[in-house]
């Protein structure tokens, strides 16, 4: 399963949904604006607030970086 931690108006959220979007990727959606309870379990998980952060419960995969987190779906979920 996927997550991702992300802010509906942040563009680098923006940039991964779109990709997920586009690309038919299933996963469930983690709205995490400042201060809420979901932060904290962001901040626990990955030691920040920042997103958009993704978790692939699958292999333990977790990451930051909109940029990092298209290529690893490019990689391991876009045939």
């Amino acid at each position: 399963m996927i997550l991702l931690f992300h802010r509906e108006e942040c563009p680098y959220c923006v940039k991964v949904r779109q990709f997920m979007s586009n690309n038919k990727i299933s996963y469930t959606s983690i709205v995490s604006p400042p201060g809420s309870p979901s932060r904290k379990i962001l901040n626990k998980l990955g030691g920040k607030e920042q997103v958009p952060f993704l978790v692939d419960t699958d292999v333990g995969e977790m990451m930051y970086e909109s940029d990092d987190i298209v290529e690893y779906l490019q990689k391991n979920y876009v045939q």
